[in-house]
């Protein structure tokens, strides 16, 4: 799914490019400036709210740490749950991690082992996708929670990265939605 051409045109004009950040050669993809449009950050809210709707969800899980903030407004107006999925050690209590790898080393994701539910259906929630690592760790934690993966929704996927490519095994059939592809 991509987003109308307003809806795209209005998200775009709202994220900047940050060059060299954080390391030399990347260009980061800042989407403070959206967040703080209410126009802006409210048309991206709705358009994660349809999804929700669309794919009958009990709970979104936001990934760490802009996907908490886009993910939670969405789980108020869509009145489901919501889950933060964090890095190893941030959580209290008993939780369930994921290690994934990275391009020089590896990380690990947790949640807490009560958070989701035997059935609960999931829409996993980030602002990029990029390599697929993060997202597809989550895959793996939520399944192993006993829960469903009704789809993935991301506000601006980099299709050069090839994260999608990392990521549509582990959907296992659910949608990979992107509002925006570069």
């Amino acid at each position: 799914m991509s987003a109308p051409a307003a809806l795209r045109e209005l998200l775009l004009s709202r994220i900047t490019d940050v060059p060299d950040h954080p390391q030399p050669g990347v260009v980061f993809k800042d989407i403070t400036p959206l967040l703080a449009d209410p126009v802006a950050f409210g048309a991206l809210t709705d358009a994660f709210v349809d999804l929700c709707a669309r794919h009958r969800v009990d709970k979104v899980v936001g990934l760490e740490a802009r996907g908490f903030i886009l993910a939670a407004p969405v789980a108020v107006r869509a009145a489901v749950g919501f889950v933060p999925v964090r890095k190893a050690g941030k959580l209290p209590g008993e939780t369930l991690g994921q290690t994934y790898e990275l391009e020089y080393g590896s990380a690990e994701i947790e949640l807490h082992v009560d958070a989701l539910a035997p059935g609960d259906r999931v829409l996993v929630i980030d602002d990029v996708l990029a390599t697929g690592g993060t997202a597809e760790a989550s895959l793996q934690l939520i399944r192993r929670a006993g829960a469903e993966v009704a789809g993935v929704a991301v506000l601006l996927e980099l299709g050069f990265l090839a994260g999608r490519q990392r990521l549509e095994p582990g959907l296992k059939g659910a949608p990979l939605e992107a509002l925006i592809t570069l």
